[in-house]
């Protein structure tokens, strides 16, 4: 994101805590695009500090795995003005309401905008630092503030980047519409044994068989029964896969093979990946913990959890993003609705 920014013309500041990747950029002076977007992407400044990245910032693109957006919110709070946009991209489901509350418990008074989106809008991968190669490009976006009254002027200010971009109604929209709590978590656990084989594999082409597909989908019911509890109507994850990406087919199975951006993603060859350790605590955690919460029968996501856990030894539903964690813990549907709309409990 950095790199493509700074090729429409923007100037940009990137933070990141790993000095190899921040050494790297400094020496390169940017970040060296292919793919989709081919050029090199100059940058003001690369470094450790987030108070020289943030300072005088009109938006600040918490660009990271959903894990780490607790420590980013606690680094941000003594910084932050009035009048900057955090815009976490992606929230995974509850970003926004985690890092609101971090800055409530850090007393942060900074009159801010805080916005989420659905997903990643990159299908990308970097080879090395400094690098990165940009697979496709959505040509879809969802995002809201917290407060939903915030969101029109929040996309205005992002649609100056990315025209695709267009509004949530709430977060609880962009939220419950994370794709990769359906597209990670349970199909690479049924993949465990091709993980640790040690063999190259494709992770969309190979690893969404029809049955797996298919449980997805059984998952992803869950999903949606949990935003209909809260008034919401989503696509499907094969409709989404539609609305971000044009494929489509009559399976999950063929969706994913029909959408080009997928051709080359290589499978990993370790269980712990992101794609359990990151889209189990922030995406299928907070799902399970509302669906419980509303009574909406979510035993396909608490089984991959609970699987997920047996299989890494982590305890996923004790640190995750669960309703106690995100400060909605003792509020109906309605109240929940109502405080991510106005911003008030």
């Amino acid at each position: 994101m950095a790199g493509h920014l700074s090729l429409m013309g923007f100037p940009v500041r990137l933070y990141d805590i790993i000095p190899e990747t921040v050494d790297a950029v400094r020496r390169k002076g940017g970040i060296q695009l292919d793919g989709l977007v081919k050029g090199f992407g100059k940058l003001e400044v690369a470094t450790l500090n987030v108070a020289e990245a943030i300072e005088g910032a009109d938006i600040i693109a918490v660009v990271t795995p959903a894990v780490a957006h607790r420590e980013v919110a606690k680094a941000c709070a003594p910084h932050l003005a009035h009048g900057q946009v955090v815009y976490i991209h992606p929230g995974a489901t509850g970003g926004a309401l985690e890092f609101r509350k971090v800055l409530e418990d850090k007393k942060c008074n900074a009159r801010i905008g805080i916005a989420e989106a659905n997903s990643l809008i990159y299908a990308c991968r970097s080879p090395e630092p400094a690098h990165a190669s940009i697979l496709g490009i959505k040509s879809d976006l969802l995002v809201a503030a917290l407060p939903a009254t915030e969101t029109r002027w929040v996309v205005e200010m992002l649609n100056n980047t990315f025209p695709q971009i267009r509004p949530a109604k709430n977060v609880l929209e962009t939220g419950l519409g994370n794709p990769n709590a359906m597209m990670h978590p349970a199909p690479t656990l049924l993949n465990a044994s091709m993980i640790e084989s040690g063999r190259d594999w494709l992770y969309y082409w190979d690893g969404i068989t029809p049955s797996i597909g298919a449980f997805v989908e059984a998952i992803d019911q869950e999903r949606l029964s949990v935003a209909k509890a809260f008034g919401l109507d989503l696509p499907s994850i094969r409709e989404w896969y539609g609305l971000a990406y044009g494929a489509r087919g009559n399976s999950l199975t063929e969706v994913v093979r029909n959408n080009k951006a997928y051709a080359g993603v290589k499978g990993q060859k370790t269980l712990l990946t992101r794609y359990l350790l990151e889209d189990i605590p922030t995406g299928l955690v907070p799902m399970a913990s509302l669906g419980r919460v509303l009574g909406v029968d979510v035993t396909r996501m608490e089984t991959v959890v609970r699987l997920g856990e047996f299989l890494t030894g982590k305890t996923f539903f004790a640190e995750g993003r669960t309703v106690d964690a995100l400060g909605l813990s003792g509020m109906t549907s309605e109240q929940i609705v109502a405080f991510v709309e106005t911003g008030t409990r």
